[in-house]
């Protein structure tokens, strides 16, 4: 028997067993977080350089590009490292920092989305309203809502899983410190106490989802009175882009975390955690630039050097 205060280091999940995968796993994360930092870079200097991009579409979409840079940064490097160098471990504190970080810019990027929802569903459903309701001082109250609000959902959360008594090892089966994977090494009555407040972490994202939808809704009934082709077009573009993120984003999540435990392997909860936690930092770039001409125009000229 063993608590989480007696254990100094964690154990990942394996890569793999030779050499030569472990290094292209390493090849492979390397090419993935260089693309994520590039394509988020790109977003975060074209937006903050570009001053037709100064927009509240466009401030969000930066911190969300700051958001997603964090959040990969946080799990990757260390992944990157331990296949490298044929390791498995992880310190205490190092775990701990893994779950506050991740947890943080996870849950805010969440309550982010949310608020994007919020700025779509006022730019069309009350376009008169649009500068009154997302000024730039409101603007900046609701990113640091949603950044205050991951900051203290991650603090409630590890603050709970690292309290708790550890009476199964400390072998994680998983690349990073994850939440569900630390808590399988709980004793019972210790999993029982972080069962509450994964509730109440659900009920909350839940109403996140169910705002999003709800406010997709209305967008889109709005869109659809538009007389003019044109219009729909223009509208639609604005929206779907954070729709596509919003749906990789809940969707790998979801299957993450609300799979049947009668289908759950090592190799499969492997799978989806690269899906849900690696992925969409480095394609939600993507998703946003394809459709919208602003972005590419600002990427141009930021690449050519012209002066904005």
């Amino acid at each position: 028997m063993s608590n989480g205060s007696s254990i100094t280091e964690f154990l990942f999940l394996e890569f793999a067993d030779t050499r030569q995968l472990q290094l292209l796993h390493f090849w492979l994360f390397l090419g993935i977080y260089l693309a994520a930092l590039l394509a988020n870079g790109l977003i975060i200097t074209t937006v903050a350089c570009d001053h037709h991009l100064h927009t509240p579409m466009y401030f969000f979409l930066l911190n969300l590009a700051l958001l997603d840079l964090g959040a990969i940064s946080t799990i990757v490097p260390k992944a990157m490292a331990n296949s490298l160098w044929n390791s498995r471990t992880i310190s205490h504190s190092g775990c701990a920092a893994e779950v506050f970080l991740f947890t943080f810019l996870m849950s805010a990027e969440l309550y982010l989305l949310t608020v994007m929802a919020y700025d779509r569903y006022v730019a069309i459903c009350k376009p008169l309203h649009y500068g009154t309701l997302l000024g730039s001082r409101a603007c900046v109250h609701m990113a640091a809502a949603a950044w205050g609000s991951g900051f203290l959902h991650a603090v409630l959360h590890t603050a709970n899983t690292f309290s708790i008594a550890l009476c199964k090892g400390n072998a994680v089966d998983q690349f990073f410190c994850e939440i569900p994977q630390i808590l399988k090494l709980s004793c019972l009555n210790s999993f029982f106490r972080e069962a509450g407040v994964l509730v109440l972490s659900v009920f909350v994202h839940f109403y996140c989802f169910v705002f999003i939808v709800l406010s997709y809704g209305q967008i889109f009934r709005a869109v659809l009175r538009i007389p003019s082709k044109q219009g729909r077009h223009k509208a639609f573009s604005t929206c779907l882009p954070h729709l596509a993120v919003v749906s990789l984003f809940v969707s790998t999540g979801v299957i993450a975390y609300l799979k049947p435990p009668s289908i759950s392997s090592p190799s499969l909860d492997l799978v989806l955690a690269v899906l849900y936690s690696v992925v969409p930092p480095a394609v939600n770039p993507l998703i946003y630039s394809m459709r919208n001409q602003e972005i590419k125009n600002g990427i141009r000229k930021l690449i050519s050097w012209t002066p904005i």
